[in-house]
C-alpha cells in the first residue's frame, strides 16, 4: 500500500470514533486489544484495517475483561497500547483498569459514552459513566479522565493521554460521548514531526538494581520491559518497591499513598480547562463533552439578555479542578453544571463551592443533548 494509505496527515473529515484511532496511531500505538460494542465499534473497525498498514497489531479478544488484560500486557511488552468500549463493556473492564493502576502501566482506555444502566441506548448519547470513571474499580486510588467536545479534540486527546500515560506511569481515560464519538467534522492531523511525544521512561540502572516499584521526589518509578534481562515480579497485591507482596498495613499505606501522590502532587500540570467570558462572569456554567458545545449556545442566549455569564470548560475532568471553583465560589453568584446525567460533576462542584455561591444543574437522562433556550432559562434563574 502507500504512504499515503499508511502515514495520515494534513485535513480530513472524520467521525469522532476514527479520528481517535488516528490519534492513537500517531501517539504511537502500535497495540490494540479490543472487543465490538457500540458506539465505540468503528475505533476497534478502524484500527483493524489502519494499524496492519503502520507495523502495528489489532487482536479482537473475547470480551472486556481480556481486551484490558490485553493491553496491560502489551504495555510490559514495550508496546504502546489502547482499548475502548462503552457502557456495559466499561463496567466489565473496572475490575482490569484497577490492575492496571496498581502496576502503574501506562495504557488507554476510551469510552465512548452511551445512555444507560445495563444495556440502555447502545446508539444514543450519554455522560453518565464519569463517577464510574473515577470510582469504579475497588479501593483508592487517583485517575486521569479527558473529556473531548469535537472530533478534532479527541484526536488531540488521544495523544494527550498517552501522553500522560506515560509521563505518570497509569492508566488514561478518554470520556467520549456518542455524539462525539459518531459526529463527522474536519480533523487536522499534523505531520508526525510535529507532534510532541512522550517517551517511555525506561530505567538505565542496571539488572540488579532496579526496582519497579521505586520513585524520587516526583513519585514516577522507572520502567523496564520483558525481555531486556531484568527480573523483576509485579502483582496486583500490595506490595513494596520490589514488586513483592506485603501484605500489611504498612505497605498499604505506602503503596496508596504513592498512587494517590504522583496524581494529586502534579494536578495542576495535569489538569487543562477552558475559559470562556469570565472575566466579567457573576454566573459559572461548568461543562464537558458534547454538553459543552449545547451549553455554550446557551450561555450566548443568556449574555444576549445582559446576563455575565462564563464558561469553565472541563477538559480534564479527573484530577478535578477543585481549587478553580474554590476561587471561583469566592467572586461569583452561581454555579450552573450541565451534563448527560442527573447529577455527578455537578456532585463535585458543590462539594467545592461549599456554600459560597449557589449550585444549579440542569440534568438531562441522555438520548440526545439539551436543549440551548432550557440551559439559558437556568442561568437566568441562577443570575436572580
Amino acid at each position: 500500500m502507500g504512504e499515503e494509505r499508511r502515514v495520515l496527515t494534513g485535513e480530513h473529515f472524520l467521525t469522532g470514533d476514527h479520528a481517535c484511532a488516528e490519534g492513537g496511531m500517531a501517539a504511537g500505538c502500535m497495540f490494540f486489544g479490543g472487543y465490538p460494542i457500540t458506539p465505540s465499534t468503528e475505533i476497534a473497525e478502524r484500527m483493524s484495517l489502519r494499524l496492519p498498514e503502520v507495523g502495528g497489531i489489532f487482536i479482537q479478544m473475547e470480551d472486556e475483561m481480556a481486551s484490558m488484560n490485553s493491553i496491560l500486557g502489551a504495555a510490559w511488552g514495550g508496546w504502546k497500547s489502547m482499548t475502548c468500549t462503552s457502557g456495559p463493556g466499561f463496567s466489565l473492564m473496572m475490575e482490569n483498569l484497577g490492575l492496571g493502576i496498581v502496576l502503574e502501566t501506562p495504557t488507554v482506555l476510551v469510552n465512548i459514552q452511551r445512555g444507560g444502566p445495563s444495556t440502555g441506548l447502545p446508539t444514543l448519547s450519554g455522560q453518565a459513566d464519569m463517577m464510574q470513571a473515577k470510582w469504579g474499580s475497588h479501593g483508592d486510588y487517583e485517575v486521569i479522565a479527558l473529556a473531548p467536545n469535537s472530533p478534532q479534540e479527541i484526536f488531540d486527546h488521544t495523544i494527550k493521554a498517552f501522553n500522560l500515560a506515560e509521563q505518570y506511569r497509569t492508566p488514561v481515560l478518554v470520556m467520549s460521548d456518542e455524539s462525539v464519538g459518531h459526529m463527522t467534522e474536519k480533523v487536522v492531523i499534523p505531520p508526525r514531526e510535529e507532534l510532541k511525544l512522550v517517551p517511555r521512561n525506561y530505567t538505565k540502572k542496571k539488572p540488579g538494581e532496579y526496582l519497579p516499584f521505586e520513585c524520587g521526589e516526583d513519585e514516577i518509578p522507572e520502567m523496564v520491559k520483558a525481555g531486556d534481562g531484568y527480573k523483576i515480579h509485579i502483582t496486583g497485591l500490595t506490595h513494596d518497591k520490589r514488586g513483592y507482596p506485603d501484605i500489611s498495613a504498612e505497605a498499604q499505606d505506602w503503596m496508596v499513598r504513592h498512587l494517590m501522590n504522583k496524581i494529586q502532587k502534579n494536578k495542576k500540570k495535569i489538569i487543562e480547562v477552558e475559559k470562556i467570558n469570565m472575566d466579567d462572569a457573576e454566573v459559572v456554567v461548568v461543562s464537558y463533552g458534547i454538553s459543552s458545545r449545547v451549553a455554550h449556545r446557551g450561555m450566548d442566549l443568556a449574555r444576549k439578555t445582559g446576563v455575565k455569564v462564563g464558561m469553565l470548560r472541563l477538559i480534564t475532568v479527573w484530577p478535578f479542578p477543585d481549587y478553580m471553583i474554590k476561587e471561583l465560589a469566592e467572586r461569583v453568584k452561581a454555579f450552573v453544571t450541565v451534563e448527560l446525567n442527573f447529577g455527578q460533576i455537578a456532585l463535585e462542584v458543590e462539594r467545592h463551592v461549599a456554600g459560597k455561591a449557589k449550585c444549579y444543574l440542569v440534568p438531562h437522562a441522555g438520548g440526545d443533548a439539551h436543549k440551548p433556550e432550557d440551559i439559558a432559562e437556568a442561568i437566568k434563574e441562577a443570575a436572580k
